[in-house]
């Protein structure tokens, strides 16, 4: 009797979904057990390069939870943009109207065929020559776009392969979610710097790294001079006013792996990873230089201030715990206000 023949390509198609299953398994495992929105991000590109075997990747999502459009991500690869482009989707743009309305990835001729017209923001992505846009859906709403280039075979994505990126898609919108999320529990309203008790929880875990690892960190401690007399003078709206722009100034002169808090009032809090001491003072006195030159405008008026600041490394010999961390950057930060304030001072 003759042995039947074996179904190889049916055999194969059947072992590359059971092996796509289980990448999506650990795509899922690997998104959700990030919680830092930019190394989300990164995961998320690097999924898609990996996955897909593209040439390309970028995402648009929001910079933050109560943001009105979604922002191209900085981080991008085998994209040509333009310096003069802003690379902004309003949230209410019928292109994302319309994405939220299907479940599917789209090339440039299909969103064409969606009678939305073309608008600067479709000439936007068409100038990117993207082969492929994905919309993030979770619970169908839709928390950005991924964007993808060809594939380094330059064959043409086939459905198996649309179908898998939309797997992956929807994975990446829930991990986002997540985030997003975990953003709003652990952030102040007000300046949109971390809250006092999540720059703890974080703190604890960066000191064992620092002192498993031997790498420096350091913590800031900085407070407003005089700052009742804004609130005194010209009422609380002017003294929120100064908060959101001191905590602006604070942002921008930190990365991302640091962390900056509201600790309390018109007191804040950064955590420097991989800074010493020295490089922490030159950081402490670029913020207060750029404070010191912050023109406020206000009602007519311009409004000007400073900020005292206090300096410490941690020190595992002297800094048991986070808190005697950061009560030696607060110690600092008084010798600063004894010191005549507008000034940054080293902890002993």
């Amino acid at each position: 009797m003759p042995r039947a023949k074996k179904n190889t390509a049916g055999d194969a198609s059947l072992e590359k979904q059971i092996y796509d299953l289980k990448q999506l398994l650990e795509i899922s495992k690997s998104l959700n057990s990030v919680i830092d929105f930019s190394t989300l991000i990164e995961a998320i590109l690097y999924t898609c390069m990996g996955q897909m075997k593209t040439l390309g990747v970028a995402i648009f999502t929001k910079k933050n939870f109560d943001a009105n459009s979604f922002q191209l991500n900085r981080n991008y690869y085998g994209f040509d943009l333009s310096c003069d482009r802003e690379y902004s989707i309003p949230e209410n743009h019928p292109l994302i109207k319309a994405l939220s309305a299907l479940n599917a990835c789209m090339t440039v001729e299909d969103i064409k065929k969606l009678g939305i017209g073309e608008d600067d923001l479709i000439s936007t992505l068409v100038e990117l020559e993207p082969t492929l846009i994905v919309p993030l859906k979770a619970k169908n709403h839709v928390s950005g776009l991924l964007v993808l280039g060809e594939q380094i075979t330059a064959e043409p994505y086939s459905d198996y392969e649309k179908e898998h990126i939309m797997n992956i898609a929807s994975l990446a919108a829930i991990a986002i979610s997540n985030a997003a999320l975990l953003e709003m529990t652990t952030t102040d309203m007000m300046t949109h710097l971390k809250l006092k008790h999540y720059f703890y929880t974080v703190l604890v875990e960066k000191l064992e790294t620092s002192q498993e690892q031997n790498i420096p960190l350091s913590v800031l401690m900085l407070d407003i001079d005089y700052f009742k007399r804004f609130n005194d003078t010209y009422g609380h709206a002017c003294g929120d006013a100064v908060l959101q722009m001191v905590a602006s100034v604070i942002q921008q002169n930190t990365r991302n792996q640091d962390m900056a808090a509201r600790y309390g009032g018109e007191e804040f809090v950064v955590m420097l990873c991989d800074t010493a001491d020295k490089t922490a003072m030159k950081i402490g006195e670029r913020i207060r230089k750029s404070i010191e030159n912050l023109d406020i405008p206000y009602e007519g008026q311009h409004l000007n201030l400073t900020i005292s600041i206090g300096v410490a490394q941690y020190d595992p010999s002297a800094d048991t715990t986070a808190k005697s961390l950061v009560d030696r950057a607060d110690k600092a930060l008084y010798t600063s206000k004894q010191s005549g304030r507008n000034r940054v001072s080293l902890a002993e």
